[in-house]
């Protein structure tokens, strides 16, 4: 559960092998001039914690407040950042890209910022710290700012993360709207609408995330430091960047739908054209068939005494029987006159 714990001083990693007695250690160490020094606290790191290791652990050792534990342990909370006595508690929503289906994870990560420790919390596993801590380790610079120095690391890594993904999406979208717009389009609305919804999940994520960075840079921010609001009000205009992007993205995919369920429904209305006229053409024929076919039926009943069976009119001494003759003329006519009639009408 406890993924990493270490005291840091000055930038510097220092080992942490007890919390409660390193936490009290820096809490009874002060400056030359007096206080406690901000650069000096334990960061510690879990990942899904169970509500009772998360009291008995960590609760407990840093007097955290019951409401913010309950939210760490608990998850699916919105983007937001709140005070408890002397605890600021933040909650975050790292994204993560799917290369292979294109989707988007969203994760949970809880960062408790205090006078002398930061304790991060992670649900799921779309989550920026795998490597931060290393980072941060490797240049001491930000972690000499204190706990929120930390917090600024953070949010700089989970709002660096949104931009990379803002593009990909863009590359989503590009291929998309270029896929609607081909002569043979192989683009359903079920593409469309899913990637319309992972926009819509993006920004879930990144929107309520605007509060608590204008909260962080403002004259009432609980930051001392003017050097760390100046680095959270660079995170704040890459997270508007973001947004502004995705706002754009969400109205074009609008767009881009409205317009493919418009080409669908042109191509149902041609084919339904197409079938109407392929219909008539055939109840064309049927009919031209249908004439010359009753006649021949009624003459194929075999009675023996039919009209015109024994027509006939005697011709330069031999008598020509003609009824024959006249039935398959008029067959002849028949089909040739409704073949005219409906080729004028435009059946055939």
């Amino acid at each position: 559960m406890i993924v990493d714990q270490a005291r840091y001083r000055d930038g510097q990693r220092l080992p942490c092998h007890d919390i409660s007695e390193t936490v009290n250690a820096i809490r009874s160490e002060t400056a030359p001039e007096g206080g406690t020094p901000v650069s000096d606290f334990v960061w510690i790191g879990l990942k899904d914690p169970s509500p009772e290791t998360f009291q008995h652990i960590v609760g407990d050792e840093l007097r955290l407040h019951p409401l913010p534990i309950e939210d760490a342990v608990t998850g699916d909370q919105r983007a937001k950042i709140e005070r408890y006595d002397e605890t600021w508690f933040a909650v975050l929503k790292p994204l993560r890209y799917d290369d292979a289906t294109s989707d988007i994870e969203t994760g949970e990560l809880m960062v408790f910022v205090g006078p002398t420790y930061v304790l991060t919390v992670r649900r799921g596993e779309a989550s920026p710290l795998a490597n931060l801590r290393q980072r941060l380790e490797g240049d001491p610079g930000t972690l000499r700012h204190g706990p929120w120095g930390v917090l600024h690391g953070i949010l700089d890594t989970v709002v660096d993360e949104y931009l990379r993904i803002e593009d990909e999406l863009q590359i989503d979208l590009e291929e998309i709207e270029s896929a609607v717009f081909a002569e043979h389009s192989s683009v359903s609305s079920g593409d469309i609408y899913r990637l319309k919804r992972e926009v819509l999940e993006f920004k879930r994520a990144a929107v309520p995330l605007t509060r608590p960075l204008s909260l962080l840079t403002s004259l009432s921010s609980p930051v001392g430091d003017d050097e760390v609001r100046l680095l959270f009000r660079d995170v704040a205009d890459h997270l508007s960047q973001a947004i502004d992007n995705l706002e754009s993205m969400d109205r074009l995919l609008t767009d881009v739908l409205s317009a493919h369920l418009a080409q669908v429904g042109v191509e149902q209305n041609r084919v339904a054209v197409q079938q109407n006229e392929d219909m008539r053409k055939i109840s064309a024929w049927v009919a031209i068939a249908a004439l010359p076919t009753m006649i021949a039926g009624i003459y194929g009943m075999n009675f023996t005494h039919m009209p015109e069976l024994d027509a006939s009119v005697e011709l330069a001494g031999r008598e020509i029987y003609y009824g024959y003759y006249v039935v398959i003329g008029l067959m002849l006519l028949a089909c040739l006159t409704l073949y005219r009639l409906f080729k004028r009408s435009g059946w055939l």
